[in-house]
């Protein structure tokens, strides 16, 4: 993953050369989220299957990371999703009372978030094992194995909601926008950190890890569109308060030196959403 690049943020569409682009205050449409038929999708949204090239055996979610629990830490870059989280300045991470992580894994992002000062932190995740190692860095309140679109958590209890390198394995984004919602205070923020699509079409690589037998193998991954982020949450009622992207630069070709081909591609996106007040 990539450190935190410094330089200023500007429109995506004024320079690719630049590694940030920011939004600012997107609302969503009145009352978008009271009637499902008025949220529409492009029904033509590519398919992560018509980029993939590397044409690995595909397992679900549940089942790929409970494999990938043994390496998980040692394969996934910082820089992917907490450089990015570190560029974030319209939430006052010390001020939060109580978060909850979606998707927490093995706890990355709530140890990052521990670090920050926030203070309560709730982990939901599918993987039990995964879930076993988070456990162990004594940063969470409590860990539950659930769906992140059907935490079981309390409405309206958390001031930030957090999912990270989550929704390439959700076939439908709406359901986690509106649990999300369903779980923030008036006001609280969502901090969604992804896997961007253009990388995924362009490298035509999942999601994947290497088993204990050597064989290579992809977590059931979705390609989703920036656009129909932007569609699902404010479907949910969610206003957009800030956007960043990263693309891949010197940093990270000096660690994966033969994605030089993707030079000036983006790799990961985050978006910080707020629930009105």
């Amino acid at each position: 993953m990539i450190p935190c690049d410094r330089s200023p943020h500007v429109h995506a569409w004024e320079s690719r050369a630049r590694f940030t682009c920011s939004f600012q205050s997107i609302a969503p449409r009145a009352h978008a989220w009271e009637s499902p038929p008025l949220l529409r999708y492009n029904r033509r949204m590519p398919r992560f299957s018509d980029f993939d090239t590397r044409q690995y055996r595909m397992v679900d979610a549940r089942t790929g990371y409970g494999e990938w629990v043994a390496t998980y830490e040692g394969t996934v870059e910082d820089e992917m999703d907490l450089a990015l989280l570190a560029r974030v300045t319209t939430v006052d991470w010390s001020a939060v009372r109580e978060a909850a992580d979606l998707g927490s894994g093995t706890g990355r992002t709530g140890a990052w978030l521990h670090g920050q000062g926030v203070g309560a932190i709730d982990g939901v995740d599918v993987t039990p094992e995964m879930l076993e190692r988070a456990r162990r860095r004594g940063v969470f309140r409590r860990l539950t194995v659930a769906d992140v679109a059907a935490t079981g958590l309390p409405d309206a209890a958390y001031d930030l909601i957090t999912t990270s390198l989550v929704d390439e394995h959700l076939e439908d984004l709406l359901p986690l926008y509106r649990e999300a919602f369903r779980l923030g205070r008036p006001g609280a923020a969502y901090v969604l950190v992804g896997y961007h699509p253009e990388f995924m079409m362009v490298s035509g690589m999942p999601t994947h890890y290497r088993n204990a037998a050597g064989e290579e193998i992809a977590i059931d991954t979705h390609l989703h569109l920036i656009s129909e982020h932007v569609q699902a949450a404010l479907g949910a009622g969610w206003t957009l308060a800030e956007m960043h992207e990263r693309l891949i630069d010197d940093a990270w070709v000096a660690l994966k030196p033969r994605w030089e081909r993707y030079r000036g591609h983006p790799i990961s996106f985050a978006f910080v959403w707020r629930k009105p007040a």
